[in-house]
């Protein structure tokens, strides 16, 4: 990324916090990068729909618990309205409960408020590229969430058992996987952006690209959100 590029298409981010001085804190880190610029603020659920809708920032990071409505349902209505606008969840919030139904909504990242700022910086980097980002404790939940079979509500509908193999899982659907493909959803679902995958894989990145898009038009899906959901949901990985 050149100087130049930084300067003049920043990443615009609209910071969604109910508690003054932890806003204060956020914006004080961002502001020490050149390619990430907060454009506006917000402390509640009903102040983000409406700056979104109005201003529509490339990336929101968005707080769960809130007065007047939760980052959840902000979630939810934002990308209702505004696709194209991805969301990051950073919130002290680790509960299964928040981390699906925040998945559900649309959110593209999940993070918690620990994180580091270089952390927060790639993850807002790889929400911008179209990429998924969960925190390492976050990824670990969802996936032995999965694994076990314990979330009811995101059960594919299906009677087969959440640990079947994913090479017969995936001969379920309309076009199966490849075994390649399996191996990038894995990647996908770990939060690799097309670039680390291309690294990881030994392939090129118009290759890891194209994977990327045959999955999600396999799974029925429209992002690499709802691929990950999505394949966790029919035990793919």
């Amino acid at each position: 990324m050149t100087e130049e590029t930084i300067s003049n298409n920043p990443i615009s981010l609209l910071l969604v916090e109910d508690h003054q001085l932890t806003r204060i804190g956020l914006k004080t880190i961002l502001t020490r990068t050149q390619d990430i610029k907060v454009i506006a603020e917000a402390s509640n659920g009903r102040e983000a729909v409406k700056q979104a809708c109005e201003l529509k920032p490339d990336i929101i990071l968005m707080d769960v618990g809130m007065p007047q409505m939760d980052g959840i349902e902000a979630t939810r209505l934002i990308r209702e309205k505004e696709p194209t606008i991805n969301i990051i969840m950073l919130t002290s919030h680790d509960n299964d409960r928040d981390i699906f139904a925040s998945l559900s909504a649309g959110a593209a990242g999940y993070c918690l408020k620990d994180v580091a700022p270089d952390r927060l910086y790639a993850a807002i980097r790889c929400v911008n590229a179209g990429d998924v980002w969960l925190d390492s404790a976050i990824a670990s939940k969802v996936i032995k969430k999965y694994s076990s079979g314990s979330s009811s509500s995101f059960q594919d509908s299906r009677n087969d058992s959440p640990k079947d193999k994913p090479a017969n899982v995936s001969a379920a659907l309309n076009e199966p996987l490849s075994p390649r493909e399996l191996e990038v959803l894995n990647l996908v679902v770990e939060g690799l952006s097309n670039q680390q995958i291309a690294d990881k894989l030994i392939i090129s990145l118009a290759t890891a690209k194209t994977h990327v898009r045959n999955i999600l038009n396999k799974l029925a899906v429209d992002d690499r959100t709802q691929a990950a959901v999505s394949a966790m949901r029919k035990g793919l990985v």
